[in-house]
């Protein structure tokens, strides 16, 4: 969430900020009005407990009495004002980097490069679909008598596929100087909307009965880690990497890509994860593009680097920058990577601070894909398809994968 202070000294830039993010700019009056309501309260509660303890000195116990009932009646009123109030500051989003274009949707996303040139077939190529059920390694019309729609099986070579994008990924990101972690899947609903991930509701898969939440991607989990925590500046940043489930409702998605395995209700994320002083912020999130990059000209698959507007980026999301990958059968890029960079918004809420020389701040958030399992495997099967229907495999991955070709050999 932003500090109040800094919405009281600039109100007209907040609200721009929330009118270019397509919300409703009466978030930002709210909050103000709820404020000076809170400190008005805060000011006669102090001033009556001061009076309770002058009181009480004195042996005056009729005044005392009085300033007591005065008390009990204010402190709920305070208490119900403040909860208001903080609520407000959370439909409040994240401001945005200079460099953030301002647009409405993601048509008005902007292209900072491209790397690689799609491969021209001598053949139709076919969609992964085709290829999967053909290398009998993608099913998802079992899934969907199992589990019902946008969910799938995974097979034989895929399944290779996959454990060789996480072993790859593994050995990069710890040379790096990676944490791996295996966290939690689920997550309270508190912590959920500390991390401003919580809506849309419709979203999410919620637990009423334990009141918590699937999560949606591992940064959902990685990012509480250090909760209510006072790192030491000299431990920053610290960078966590983790490979897990995520669950997503696909709930605005109807009638999207409702063939194949790219939007599904459950998919498998590699997830990075950055905890940073303010001034290594920004340099923090273009260390993980370059490293997202890294992967994709590794696997030498053609890609685009967006840049994310206003008015597709997230809530939370100072700076948000995505990659596109080329697919074929599609004749487009489609999203495969996103990193986002929060600054403190999502540490403030979760009260995780750093401790420098100049005295305590909250720390620099980052979050980034290192690979969307079944967009990446989407991405291979269909830019190394051949025309007997076979898949090459790509080189950095032939060791783990321990073939160079899923089919005819």
């Amino acid at each position: 969430m932003l500090d109040i202070k800094f919405i009281r000294e600039n109100v007209d830039l907040v609200k721009e900020v929330v009118n270019n993010k397509q919300l409703d700019p009466t978030v930002v009056d709210k909050a103000l009005e709820l404020d000076e309501k809170k400190r008005k309260l805060i000011g006669e509660v102090e001033n009556l407990r001061s009076l309770k303890n002058k009181y009480a000195l004195e042996k005056n116990i009729e005044k005392g009495k009085e300033t007591k009932t005065k008390l009990q009646e204010l402190e709920p009123k305070l208490s119900k004002i403040s909860q208001e109030f903080l609520e407000s500051l959370y439909n409040i989003p994240n401001v945005v980097s200079k460099d953030s274009p301002v647009g409405k949707d993601e048509t008005e996303n902007v292209v900072i490069r491209k790397w690689g040139e799609p491969r021209k077939f001598e053949f139709n190529p076919k969609d992964h679909m085709e290829l999967g059920t053909s290398l009998k390694i993608i099913d998802t019309e079992t899934a969907s008598k199992v589990s019902g729609a946008r969910f799938n099986y995974l097979k034989g070579d895929a399944v290779l596929l996959q454990n060789a994008l996480h072993q790859f990924a593994m050995e990069v990101l710890l040379k790096k100087g990676f944490i791996p972690v295996v966290p939690p899947l689920m997550l309270k609903t508190e912590v959920m909307k500390k991390m401003s991930r919580h809506d849309p509701l419709e979203e999410r898969y919620y637990l009423k009965e334990d009141d918590t939440m699937l999560i949606g991607s591992a940064e959902h989990t990685l990012g509480p880690m250090h909760m209510d925590q006072t790192l030491n500046e000299k431990d920053l940043p610290l960078r966590y990497f983790a490979f897990t489930p995520a669950f997503r409702r696909e709930a605005g998605s109807y009638g999207k890509d409702t063939k194949g395995i790219l939007r599904q209700h459950q998919f498998d994320k590699l997830e990075m994860e950055s905890f940073s002083t303010p001034e290594d912020g920004l340099k923090e999130q273009d260390f993980f593009v370059s490293i997202q990059e890294e992967f994709m000209q590794a696997l030498d698959i053609p890609y685009q680097v967006i840049q994310i507007c206003t008015g597709d980026m997230g809530g939370p999301d100072f700076r948000q920058i995505d990659i596109e990958s080329w697919i074929p059968s599609q004749d487009r890029y489609r999203e495969t990577h996103t990193s986002d960079y929060m600054t403190d918004y999502q540490s403030r809420r979760l009260n995780t601070k750093v401790r420098t020389k100049e005295g305590t701040e909250y720390v620099h958030m980052n979050d980034a894909t290192a690979f969307a399992i079944g967009r990446t495997i989407i991405a291979i099967l269909e830019n190394y398809q051949n025309e007997d229907g076979s898949v090459n495999i790509p080189k950095v991955l032939q060791k783990w994968v321990g073939k160079k070709k899923i089919g005819m050999e």
